[in-house]
Order: structure tokens, then C-alpha cells, then sequence
């Protein structure tokens, strides 16, 4: 993924009312996925071998745990469950009041990666202590002129 958690962390606008769309327009990246009041930043990566599905969550999630989180992938034909990686979690707070920054890193083996990038995800579900957060997977729509 190619955004700095810092630069995220030190945005210096002074927003009150945050929405889905002032997040989405304040990041560069495209986002994964999004929910009534957070935004899905994720995105497959390798290191040595291994898979994990890095994502950050940016909205008003605010989350402190010492029992992990699952992530539910839903497509057509089939549901994938993975684990974080870490079982502490915490959101940490941006500098744009009611927005929290929740970075959470998931395993996912070989082949589930695979399965993820041939299938669609339709819908994006993650559990973690008492919160229970639907997303939508975000879609980009190219508008040409004719």
C-alpha cells in the first residue's frame, strides 16, 4: 500500500464534521471498501513468503483490544475468513477531530490469496471486540465522454 500512516497522522486540516467523502478525498489511494462513517484502505502483500492482507481502516472505528479481529471476505460463490496477525489492536486519533487511524494486518496463505485475487468482493465484514463493520467494496467508475 502505498500511503504513509504519518502523513495520514499529521494532516493539518481542521475539519469537525467528517464523512466518508471528506475521507475519501483527503487520501490518495483508492479505497478498498467503506461503511456509514469509515473508510477500508487494503491490499495484498508478500514478505518472504508469506501473504498478509495489510488494511487500514480510517473513519470513526475507535478500538482497543487484546483479542484480535477477523475479517470476513464475501464474494460470489464464496466467504473467507482471516485473522489478524496480532492479537493487541488500538486506533490511534488523527489530528482531524472524530477520525481514528486503525491499522490491522491479516494472514492469508498462498492459495486464499490466489481465491481473493481471481473472485470478486462484494461485501467486506469485520468483527472485533464489540463492533461488527460492514463495507461495501468501493468501486471506481470511469465516466468517458462521447
Amino acid at each position: 500500500m502505498g500511503f504513509s500512516l504519518s502523513k495520514l497522522l499529521s494532516s493539518n486540516k481542521s475539519k469537525t464534521n467528517d464523512s466518508v467523502d471528506s475521507i475519501i478525498n483527503d487520501v490518495e489511494n483508492t479505497p478498498f471498501g467503506f461503511s456509514e462513517n469509515n473508510v477500508l484502505y487494503a491490499g495484498l502483500n508478500e514478505l518472504g513468503g508469506y501473504y498478509f492482507f495489510q488494511s487500514i481502516i480510517i473513519g470513526s472505528l475507535n478500538i482497543r483490544t487484546k483479542h484480535g479481529a477477523q475479517l470476513f471476505l464475501i464474494g460470489n460463490d464464496f466467504e473467507l475468513q482471516l485473522n489478524a496477525d496480532m492479537l493487541e489492536l488500538e486506533s490511534e486519533a488523527s489530528n482531524i477531530k472524530g477520525r481514528n487511524i486503525t491499522k490491522i494486518d491479516f494472514e492469508i496463505d498462498a492459495s486464499e490469496a490466489q481465491k481473493l485475487e481471481s473472485s470478486g468482493v462484494n461485501t467486506i465484514r469485520l468483527k472485533l471486540k464489540k463492533h461488527n463493520v460492514e463495507f461495501t467494496r468501493y468501486t471506481v467508475i470511469n465516466e468517458e465522454e462521447e
